[in-house]
């Protein structure tokens, strides 16, 4: 066994051991402990920024693009949103040992169904610090332990934070060993918890195609695959074009480099040739590259040729491929061919097309005349999320507390016996 191999698995065994103990803390040890892991991580904000400055500058030393440097980037506001995040999840209900299902037998027998926490989370994740802290709520509150293993280019940022939150924790009454960071940046170590069957329970990939297909091909340990987003936008005959000017230049700019951004726009072309020159002006003033289809080229010839590729790519930047539909079955073919099952939209004044559209449209979020880039934990509700799953089995779209829990039947007999 090899430095990195005994490190993770050692850990693993410590998270197995904490999560038997946590899994049975009460609401009001969890939540408290939440809370201070909140108050901890404002209270080092100072130090948090100065380890963030330095992830930053080794970053754009080596060509980082400026959506990752997005992603990696902390500020005041940000962390204290991650305190926020933190708060708000002490205040949702404890979904650990909820019944789900009640009912008594012809033989007298008492079948609950509970709630119970998976176990040992582990959670392979790139450039975003702020995934520390959420993944770090939303297991402890669920009852479970995690085991976090961020990007290269955010480790300074990690280490710190996840120091922070994890003595925090322990003081609360968390047991130790509950919340750890793998301090590595060795790709061994993400192959190590792969293999950690017995030990981790599942693993949650948040990042980048490569890293989840990664993941999903070579892992023996569950997995729950999240993250990848080619969302569209599909303006419709008949649209309020003002409306899907605001949607469509807030699901490309208002933070290009997450996955609940637009990559594709879709126009029915009935309204092509009105909205497509506003677009491009909008999109301009963002600096976002325009790539269109033969039509949407002959409406704005500027705007370079969109191939194949372009159709099937994650852009996490300011570039936006378009194309011109002849009608609504066009832009669900499309959308089901080329999209990644996270979140698509569409804006339209016809409450038929748009029932339509949201029934035939395979995806974990399916929006009527508003921006994509509500999919999120935060915003549904959720207080935070572990990920956006994109696949259909245990989990779809945004997972918070509830998708983070597995089911134990409870049953009570009065000495019956099975003939």
């Amino acid at each position: 066994m090899n430095g990195i191999e005994e490190i993770v698995r050692e850990q693993a065994r410590a998270a197995k051991e904490a999560s038997r103990r946590l899994s049975v803390a009460s609401s009001a040890v969890k939540d408290a402990a939440l809370r201070a892991m909140a108050d901890a991580l404002e209270k080092n904000t100072a130090a948090v920024l100065a380890v963030n400055v330095e992830d930053m500058k080794a970053a754009e030393e080596k060509g980082t693009s400026r959506a990752m440097l997005d992603r990696l980037m902390l500020d005041e506001k940000r962390i204290r949103s991650m305190a926020d995040g933190l708060r708000q999840t002490a205040m949702l209900p404890d979904p650990i040992g909820e019944g789900e299902m009640e009912t008594i037998r012809p033989n007298g027998l008492e079948i609950r169904r509970v709630k119970v926490p998976i176990g040992v989370i582990g959670i392979i994740y790139e450039a975003r610090p702020n995934v520390t802290a959420d993944a770090a709520a939303l297991c402890l509150k669920s009852g479970n332990a995690v085991i976090l293993r961020g990007g290269s280019e955010a480790l300074r940022s990690n280490r710190v934070i996840s120091k922070i939150l994890a003595e925090a924790a322990e003081n609360a009454g968390i047991p130790k060993g509950a919340l750890q960071f793998i301090d590595s940046t060795s790709r061994d170590a993400v192959g190590v918890m792969m293999n950690c069957t017995g030990l981790l329970d599942v693993i949650i990939p948040r990042g980048g195609a490569g890293l989840i297909r990664r993941v999903v091909k070579e892992s023996a340990v569950p997995v729950i695959e999240t993250g990848a987003g080619i969302c569209h936008t599909y303006v419709d005959a008949g649209a309020d074009l003002d409306m899907a000017l605001s949607i469509a230049v807030n699901a490309k700019t208002s933070r290009p480099a997450v996955c609940n951004a637009m990559e594709t726009l879709l126009l029915h072309e009935g309204v092509a040739k009105e909205f497509l020159p506003k677009l491009a002006a909008a999109m301009r003033e963002k600096d976002v590259e325009l790539r269109g289809d033969r039509t949407a080229r002959t409406i704005v010839p500027d705007m370079a040729e969109a191939s194949e590729e372009d159709w099937a790519t994650e852009y996490d930047d300011l570039i936006l491929s378009v194309k011109v539909v002849k009608n609504l079955e066009e832009a669900i073919s499309h959308i089901n061919c080329y999209n990644t099952g996270h979140s698509e939209t569409i804006v339209t004044s016809d409450l038929s097309r748009a029932h339509r559209f949201q029934r035939e449209v395979d995806a974990a979020a399916v929006y009527v005349n508003a921006s994509t880039r509500f999919t999120d934990g935060f915003e549904f509700g959720f207080g935070a999320e572990i990920g956006i799953s994109t696949q259909k089995l245990h989990a779809r779209g945004p997972m918070g507390l509830n998708e983070l829990t597995s089911t134990k039947y409870l049953i009570f007999g009065e000495g019956q016996i099975r003939a």
